[in-house]
């Protein structure tokens, strides 16, 4: 027997039908049945950013509130107007793109990563140009000090926008990870913005605008763990 001989017997067997018993159709039918629930689709992607935008704002007035508004009481209304329109922009870029990472086959205007780094080019460009008081008075200590409270209100953002995006599914989970963690990190510069009065330039330009990638990579980090643990578990 020729391969070509094969090839056509293994044709005629692929096109033979093969009788399955209904009973047993019928078995695998209601066996998917009992399984199957309606599912409430996801609101629009808009809802779904507005809701996480408010929450971030709400996060950072309400870091701000508790230390005290010093910092924006201090800013000129040129000042105030640059930097909050400025942070207002990114928030909400950040919380479109974790809402389209978190539902797949949304469109994707920028990628995390590069918007993690137009944020913090954004910012630095801004402070650099704002900011012209280029003494390093407690440059350590207090840089430590903003560097953590900025990060500790990053926290509860991406907890809060993961639960509101939580019906959803990221197809990259690091990607989205990155995502949430950027936005996070651009709420605690808000909170900051809000609260320090410590206008050296330096302070600002190093530790305020650290916070956005320190905190984007914890959240890609601690998505790649969440992951690479469940692959260990699934294998």
């Amino acid at each position: 027997m020729t391969d070509k001989d094969m090839d056509e017997a293994l044709e005629r067997a692929a096109q033979t039908p093969h009788k399955v018993d209904p009973a047993l159709l019928a078995a695998v039918a209601d066996s998917i049945k009992s399984s199957m629930r309606p599912v409430r689709p996801l609101p629009p992607v808009w809802m779904l950013s507005g809701g996480i935008f408010l929450i971030s704002a709400a996060i950072a007035i309400a870091g701000a509130a508790r230390a005290g508004f010093y910092g924006v009481e201090k800013l000129d209304l040129l000042q105030r107007a640059l930097i909050f329109s400025l942070l207002g922009i990114l928030i909400w870029a950040a919380a479109l793109e974790f809402a389209n990472q978190m539902i797949p086959g949304s469109r994707h205007r920028v990628t995390p990563r590069t918007l993690m780094r137009l944020s913090t080019v954004a910012l630095l460009g801004l402070f650099a140009l704002l900011f012209r008081d280029y003494r390093t008075i407690h440059f350590l200590v207090a840089g430590i000090a903003c560097l953590f409270t900025g990060l500790l209100h990053a926290v509860p953002t991406g907890l809060l926008g993961w639960w509101v995006l939580r019906r959803g599914f990221a197809v990259n989970s690091i990607a989205a990870g990155l995502a949430g963690g950027t936005l996070g990190g651009l709420v605690g510069v808000t909170m900051l913005e809000l609260h320090c009065d410590n206008f050296q330039a330096f302070h600002i330009i190093l530790w305020h605008t650290a916070v956005v990638p320190l905190s984007g990579a914890a959240g890609a980090l601690l998505a790649w763990a969440i992951r690479f643990r469940a692959d260990r578990g699934a294998a």
